[in-house]
Order: C-alpha cells, then structure tokens, then sequence
C-alpha cells in the first residue's frame, strides 16, 4: 500500500510518500526557519502563506522522482490537528482536494500520534509502552498499549520543554530554534555553576511546569555582567538543558513504573536532543527497560510519520470523508 502523507501543522511544509511493502520511499521537507529567525519564533500567518507557495510544488515534485500518479496511490494522510489552524487548513484542503480528484481513501492524523509512530520508521516497536513527548508546544506523557491506543498521563501545567529551550536561547542572543545551539554549548558547560529549579518533583502527578525555569535563567543571566561571556552561555546553556531533562525523565520513569511498561519512547522536536537521549538509555538501562531513539530526521516535523500513521489507520479500516475539519488542540484519543 502506498500512502502520500502531508505535513503543515506548523512551520515546515513536508510531503512523504510510506510504501507498506519498502518503508519510507520519499520525504521532502521544506524548512521555513530563515522566514521565522528574525521573529524569535513563527509567525502564524506567514507560516500559512508559505505553505501555500510551497505544497503542491513539492507533491509534484515528489510524485515526479518516484515516477507516480496521483491514480498510482492507496490513499492518502494529512495532518488534521493539533497545530496552527491557518496551517492546517492549507494541508488539509489541499488533501481533500488531492483525494477528491483522484478518488483515493483519506484518513486525518493527529499531529502527536504521528511523533509517536515515528519510533516505528527506526526498529519495531515493543508493547506495552511510555511515551514521553517534547516539542515546543507539547509536553506529555502517554501511555500506548497498542498502536491505536492511547492513555494521556500527563502534561504540562503552563510551557512546554521546547519553549523553555527557545526562550532561553533568545535570551542569550542564539538562534531559533533553540534545542540544537543550546544541546551543542551545553557540552562545554561547567557543571554547578548554577541551580536552576526542578519544579513538582514530590507531587504525585505527572505533571511538568517550565514557567518557573524561564524566569530563573532570565534572573541569573541578569545578574552576570554584560556582555556574556562566551563561557557564560555554555554555564547557563549545561545547567538549564540539565534541568529540563531531570524534570522530564523524573516523570517519564514514574509513569513506567506505575503502568509496569516493557519500553520507553521519546517523540516530539526535543527528542532530538543529545542530552535526553543519553540520559533515557542511561535510565533505561538500569530498569530493563527497552528504549531506541527515533531518527533525529523523524523528530521535528515531517510528513513521513504522517504517511506511516495513515498507513496504519488505513490498513485497519479506518477513512474520513470530505467533511474532516481541522483543530488547534486536543490530546490524541484512542481509534482503535
């Protein structure tokens, strides 16, 4: 079964062709992070207005390098939610209209469950399971029996972890976004030089809060002379990519330990991260714990998970029709 996949939830047009029988055969990615550097994050409308130049280019193109029809299709997925509304509603009627035309099944994915799936690209993967997922926007803990089959924990009480890492780059005057220089300086860090909180750790729910975090970075990196140095960025870059990883294993392993998972996953943006990933095998290993990072090109967004979770939807059986419509928010729920 082939399946084209279209990504625009957010700032990254991305179109994927998953062959059932092959894997991922194809997956474009156009990048608007030059567009949005300037802004220190996206800008909602400018997002949507590139998505608009950028998508059926790049299905022509990527149905013209895997020498394919629309006709030569089994069906098609496009993001549906959560994401920008302006964005989504780019893909999505660009989707309707694709399937429409060439009367192929369509199937709406949510945004999550496509990070989640996207361990699936890399190695099989191993039920029952915790997966921790961190983007900008998103910081939750979901517990997955099965494919199809999803149990929120979790989340966040105000931002994200990914937020907190753009903040914080901003601050220090490093591009958008922030998870990779923050990663990259963080190793030339002086661990103890500074304590920043891990906010919630006694409290019995699996619940994170980063707002705390942002204003103790901002409060130390006020009270160091100015300009930083290029030490001080690494000092602050170690102990605040520190913080943001304890606070989040704290509860991914809690909520392993109370569902008595066979794994753990990362998914989301900042799955990609260095730190978290040692950090997770490390852990991982010391429970028994089966743990395989996603590919680092699989994290961000992309449409190649799209087009595996539509695939996956698809060959249960599941369509949507004409009247699918978009969301800003919600937690991804059971289908199966």
């Amino acid at each position: 079964m082939k399946v084209l996949g279209i990504e625009t939830s957010c700032d990254d047009t991305s179109v994927a062709l998953y062959d059932s029988e092959t894997g991922v055969a194809e997956n474009l990615i156009s990048s608007q992070v030059e567009l949005h550097n300037n802004f220190g994050g996206v800008v909602p409308e400018l997002a949507s207005r590139a998505h608009l130049v950028n998508l059926l280019p790049i299905v022509d193109h990527l149905l013209q390098r895997q020498n394919l029809t629309l006709k030569d299709l089994d069906g098609l997925a496009v993001t549906a939610g959560p994401g920008l509304v302006g964005a989504l509603l780019v893909g999505l009627s660009t989707g309707k209209a694709l399937a429409m035309a060439a009367d192929l099944p369509l199937v709406g994915i949510h945004h999550i469950e496509g990070h989640i799936l996207a361990n699936a690209l890399t190695a099989d993967m191993v039920f029952p399971a915790m997966v921790l997922v961190v983007s900008g926007g998103h910081s939750e803990v979901i517990y997955m029996p099965e494919v199809g089959r999803y149990e929120k924990l979790g989340g966040t009480l105000d931002d994200a972890a990914g937020e907190a890492f753009d903040k914080t780059a901003k601050l220090l005057g490093l591009p958008y976004p922030g998870g990779p220089p923050i990663d990259r300086l963080a190793r030339k860090g002086t661990p103890g030089r500074f304590s920043f909180p891990r906010p919630l750790q006694k409290d019995p729910r699996i619940v994170f809060s980063f707002s705390g975090l942002k204003t103790a970075v901002r409060l130390a990196v006020e009270k160091l002379p100015q300009p930083l140095t290029e030490q001080d960025v690494c000092d602050v870059c170690y102990e605040t990519q520190e913080a943001i990883v304890d606070s989040l294993l704290q509860r991914l392993f809690k909520a392993a330990r109370l569902k008595h998972v066979k794994s753990v996953y990362l998914a989301g943006g900042v799955a990609a991260n260095g730190r978290l990933r040692e950090r997770t095998a490390e852990e991982a290993q010391k429970r028994g714990l089966h743990f395989i990072p996603p590919e680092r090109v699989y994290c961000t967004d992309n449409a190649a998970m799209i087009a595996y979770a539509g695939w996956c939807h698809l060959d249960a059986g599941r369509r949507d029709g004409l009247d699918l419509d978009s969301f800003p928010r919600g937690t991804v729920t059971t289908w199966r």
